[in-house]
């Protein structure tokens, strides 16, 4: 069994999916299995899967569901329920990954708790510029070559900045919220199918903060490692962010809080067996 699975959402966006596959594939810590959790995705993501398969030295499950719309907590469950390691961790498919990604997420991982990250958001022209030796050589996370490459210089975000002992303390003292960031987040299993997994009732716009609030409910804590555990967000359109969606997800968000609920009944029991 490997000692980890890798997560990661995708839907019809190939090109950044293989930058983002390729991030895995310079680990330092390499046991683990990728898990691409589908939602939809056409023929081309599907090739480009097969593709990969062939060149990186990790087993690449693909987890494909009908495109149905925004339905990205119901692929995620069925990801869970066949990953084959003890500890998740969840990323997406716009996501680079730091060649220390995996091994600080091993590293930090501790029973009665889940692993709350972050990403760096880049820019359009950032985005398309980085290339497979960029990824490969780690040089994409460099301060300098992103600035070259159109970061703009003073957005630079401490988490490009902070390493070793300032890395920590400022995941120790930061005053940001820790909750559940599906672009950056891990787990145990157990813990994410004791609360039946994400609730397939919410489209895009607070379904990662529900599913951690109810994990904190259950007696699971928080442990941030924002600074610690870094991944570059390609950027992209969100033309699945409906408005109506978002509220109706807050409402049901909001019912949680109140009710004090661990446990959704929309969850992985509904259509998978554990």
């Amino acid at each position: 069994m490997s000692q980890a699975s890798i997560i990661i959402t995708t839907y019809n966006n190939p090109v950044w999916l293989e930058k983002v596959l390729w991030s895995f594939s310079c680990q330092t810590h390499q046991d683990f299995e990728v898990l691409v959790a589908d939602d939809g995705s056409g023929d081309e993501t599907r090739n480009l899967i097969d593709d990969m398969r062939t060149k990186v030295p990790f087993a690449i499950g693909h987890i494909w569901q009908e495109d149905e719309g925004f339905r990205k907590c119901r692929i995620l469950n069925q990801a869970i329920v066949q990953a084959k390691s003890d500890y998740l961790i969840f990323t997406d498919g716009d996501c680079i990954a730091r060649h220390d990604f995996v091994e600080t997420h091993l590293r930090n991982r501790e029973s009665g708790a889940y692993l709350s990250g972050d990403y760096v958001r880049l820019p359009m022209s950032t985005s398309e510029v980085i290339s497979k030796d960029d990824i490969l050589s780690n040089r994409c996370f460099d301060l300098d070559y992103l600035i070259a490459n159109g970061y703009p210089s003073k957005k630079i975000s401490q988490r490009l900045r902070a390493k070793g002992l300032k890395a920590r303390l400022l995941d120790s003292f930061s005053l940001v919220q820790a909750n559940w960031y599906g672009n950056n987040a891990s787990g145990w299993k157990n813990d994410l199918m004791a609360v039946n997994g994400f609730d397939e009732r919410m489209a895009y716009g607070g379904s990662d903060w529900e599913f951690g609030d109810r994990l904190n409910r259950s007696g699971i804590k928080r442990k941030r490692v924002r600074y610690r555990a870094v991944v570059l967000h390609l950027d992209h359109l969100r033309g699945y962010a409906d408005p109506e969606l978002i509220k109706k997800n807050k409402a049901l968000w909001d019912e949680a809080v109140r009710n004090k609920t661990m446990w959704t009944d929309f969850g992985i029991s509904g259509h998978a067996k554990p």
